[in-house]
């Protein structure tokens, strides 16, 4: 994989906050692609390389825990918060 330039619309961990968050609605459509990777069964270092743009060969715990945060809020706004979080 290349290295990618880190996404500056996108902190290292998602949003806690139990509202919506002016970040929630401008990281609407990146939430919907990890919703999408997901249903598909994509593998987290993917999404994390191509969805985030960081390199989870080079930075594996900060990869995984903004792909798992930031699925976990897009869950949590679609009201599907079942998930699993499995280490890297």
């Amino acid at each position: 994989m290349s290295k990618l330039p880190p996404n500056p619309h996108f902190a290292d961990v998602a949003p806690t906050s139990s509202v919506l968050t002016a970040n929630d609605e401008h990281c609407m459509l990146t939430y919907m692609r990890l919703l999408d990777a997901s249903a598909d069964g994509a593998d987290w270092r993917e999404v994390a390389h191509t969805v985030l743009h960081i390199e989870p060969n080079q930075e594996p715990e900060r990869a995984f825990l903004a792909w798992a945060t930031h699925l976990a809020r897009a869950r949590w706004m679609t009201g599907n918060e079942g998930w699993r979080r499995s280490a890297p």
